[in-house]
């Protein structure tokens, strides 16, 4: 009976630990375009309008939390939804924004990105 507390204390922990990370709008935004695949973080900073040193520290928050992980190529550092957490985060986003009516908000952080950021945006 422990073994089966133990598990599902993991879980409940897993998923609180997921929505601390998620509960941040700018954190929530950032995740919602890396669910399409991997960004730039100068992609980041033009879609959502931030300042580089504040889409660091979001970025950095999501890393330590092991929701996002970051490769360097050159100067640019491109960031992902972890594997281990993809499908956790791709149910967590459909969830709140379809219960939050934030569908629109997020086509629009997208639009945004593909109108300004083009593939020779981070050379």
């Amino acid at each position: 009976m422990q073994t089966a507390i133990a598990t599902a204390d993991l879980g409940v922990r897993e998923l609180t630990r997921l929505f601390r990370a998620l509960g941040d709008e700018t954190r929530l935004r950032i995740v919602a375009l890396l669910a399409h695949g991997e960004l730039c973080v100068c992609h980041i900073v033009t879609a959502l309008d931030l300042s580089q040193p504040n889409a660091s520290r979001q970025l950095g928050i999501l890393r330590m939390n092991g929701v996002v992980d970051a490769r360097r190529d050159g100067t640019w550092v491109y960031y992902r939804i972890a594997d281990q957490e993809h499908a956790a985060v791709e149910t967590m986003l459909d969830t709140l924004t379809r219960a939050f009516g934030a569908e629109s908000a997020i086509r629009a952080d997208h639009a945004k990105l593909r109108k300004a950021c083009g593939p020779g945006a981070c050379k």
